[in-house]
């Protein structure tokens, strides 16, 4: 359809590379199409809600971005695959992402020079860039001397390697509501800031004046954190250096409610109905393999208020489809749009449970 084809690519690299493939579409055909996959995939389950409109989060851009880097015959490229290819695109810079990351592309060709081929993934914190590589040990092993001082060539706050901190001349840390978190290497963060802020804002509003939260699959808390502002927040992950470094933010912020925060496996161990109790409200934002074990507890639960946050429209509806035959109702359905241009899209999902009532509106 000509309306759909008639805008004009901003990045020069359309077409070549991989990434931010409508950027061909206009604006408005473009934000139906992309409500529409969650429209389709609750369809695909029987599910009739209705989805609101779709916010735009792009906000300032991407504050986190994943380079490969390739040297061959002392010459360095980065950038991004080609679409539907391994070859590698050279690029300069890439428009999507804040203006703190505008030299990325060149951030990751000199860490290049010294580790050859390696993948560089770069994170704009508070307080500077925290870079992290995985690169061939071999060659980490021989250059590891010459690695510490391009910290500071770069402008960086951290440099680190296949795990291991390189070096450090600034803590990376990001704001969360009212407190600061310490970022562990490799940190998962919404692509972008004001993503992290549309998501936690329907979040709050959906829990309401719900005095005791579980945050599930809580990451480094930018929902525990603001819920705590009002309400008692018991946050759960796997990951152990997110729980650490949500446990610092909490001691290190003052005027929160208590927060308690613990190490905890949801896809092997979700918490079970009886844990469940506790809570006025439950909120989950799991992977994209979406929360289906921790579902099925939530669906046996009287949890009065569930709130997901997903990242697949296919996983998203298919946890919903086991809490409506639990007994829940879905009462908003919002798409929030942090990767512009592409095909991802992020929901938030709110579920009532209303007692000895079933308003499922499942066939």
């Amino acid at each position: 359809m000509k309306e759909l084809e008639d805008a004009t690519p901003f990045c020069k690299y359309y077409g070549a590379c991989g990434g931010c493939q409508l950027q061909h579409w206009q604006e408005a055909p473009y934000r139906e199409w992309k409500r529409e996959l969650v429209v389709s995939a609750f369809a695909r389950r029987g599910i009739v809600a209705e989805v609101g409109g779709l916010i735009d989060a792009h906000g300032s851009g991407r504050r986190r971005v994943s380079l490969h880097v390739r040297r061959s015959e002392g010459h360095v490229t980065a950038g991004f695959m080609a679409a539907r290819s391994h070859d590698l695109i050279d690029i300069d810079h890439c428009p999507v992402l804040v203006p703190e990351l505008h030299e990325a592309t060149a951030i990751a060709r000199a860490i290049g020079t010294r580790l050859g081929d390696c993948d560089v993934a770069l994170t704009a914190s508070e307080t500077g860039i925290d870079a992290s590589v995985k690169a061939e040990r071999k060659i980490v092993t021989r250059e590891l001397e010459k690695l510490a001082p391009l910290v500071a060539g770069l402008g960086l706050a951290r440099l680190t390697v296949n795990g291991e901190i390189i070096a450090t001349l600034r803590t990376p840390s990001v704001r969360m509501g009212s407190a600061s978190v310490p970022l562990p290497p490799v940190s998962f963060l919404q692509a972008t800031q004001r993503g992290e802020e549309v998501l936690a804002g329907l979040v709050i509003e959906a829990v309401g004046k719900a005095k005791s939260v579980g945050d599930l699959f809580c990451g480094l808390g930018p929902f525990a954190l603001r819920l705590a502002e009002g309400a008692r927040v018991t946050a759960f992950d796997s990951d152990r250096a997110a729980i650490a470094a949500l446990g610092q933010a909490v001691r290190m912020t003052r005027g929160l409610k208590p927060v308690t925060a613990t190490v905890r496996d949801l896809f092997r161990e979700p918490l079970v109905a009886g844990e469940l109790k506790q809570f006025d409200a439950v909120v989950l934002d799991p992977p994209r393999a979406g929360a289906e074990a921790q579902s099925r507890q939530l669906a046996k639960s009287k949890v009065k208020t569930v709130v997901m946050v997903s990242c697949d429209p296919m996983t998203l509806a298919r946890d919903a489809e086991i809490l409506l035959r639990g007994g829940y109702a879905i009462r908003a359905v919002t798409p929030v749009d942090q990767f512009k241009w592409t095909s991802h899209v992020e929901t938030v999902a709110v579920f009532h449970h209303s007692p000895g009532q079933r308003d499922s509106p499942l066939p």
